[in-house]
């Protein structure tokens, strides 16, 4: 792997660490970007519960809020909800810009790197082939074997370029999808609490 590395000239190191980082961000965003981490259903369940019965109060809010990002926007809008519909919509938008950037985190990076990698695999190529046309130069085309070379360089950083960029391609929109149907899920169950809390709409006895 190493002479492999070593026979695709300088620009292996940028594109070996772009794939570090891209590995990274996949693994991290996987982990954070569960469902059971961002939108646990228990977690809404208790709150039903706990509005069905009457039960709600202070340091429930304050479990409620550190539970989960759903959670997070959740009791940002009942904190506010004697303020009025209005005041309480307001900060469940306010609670949820928060939390949709955090769900976004490191996905630019990730999106960066799909577009870049490639890049650096056409700058390998060109810089590769320049070196072709230089030994023809020198040499002619009688020593093959350092022909051999440049042409290997450029093909090495091409295909390793793609080879980062495709998977990184896959992940960044796998991510966004993955992001939007979290975020479409929390707006749901925020649409249905402020119904809820100002008798538009009542409890669904299951759910609660």
């Amino acid at each position: 792997m190493f002479e492999l590395l070593k026979a695709g000239g300088i620009l292996m190191v940028p594109i070996v660490a772009c794939s570090i980082l891209a590995l990274a961000i996949i693994l991290e965003r996987f982990w954070t970007l569960r469902p059971s981490r961002v939108a646990p259903n228990q977690s809404v369940n208790e709150l039903w519960r706990w509005i069905k019965k009457k039960e709600l109060n202070g340091r429930k809010l304050k479990a409620l809020q550190a539970s989960s990002p759903m959670g997070r926007i959740l009791a940002g809008g009942l904190l506010n909800a004697k303020h009025g519909r209005e005041i309480m919509k307001e900060s469940i938008e306010h609670e949820a810009s928060q939390v949709i950037h955090d769900l976004e985190r490191f996905l630019n990076p990730l999106g960066t790197v799909a577009t870049v990698t490639p890049l650096l695999g056409l700058l390998g190529t060109v810089i590769g082939m320049i070196k072709v046309f230089a030994e023809i130069q020198l040499s002619g085309v009688g020593n093959a074997g350092n022909l051999a070379g440049g042409i290997s360089e450029a093909l090495i950083t091409t295909a390793a370029g793609l080879s980062v960029a495709i998977p990184a391609l896959i992940a960044h929109r796998y991510f966004i999808r993955r992001v939007d149907e979290l975020v479409v899920g929390m707006e749901q169950e925020a649409i249905k609490l402020v119904e809820v809390v100002h008798g538009d709409r009542e409890i669904d006895v299951e759910g609660a």
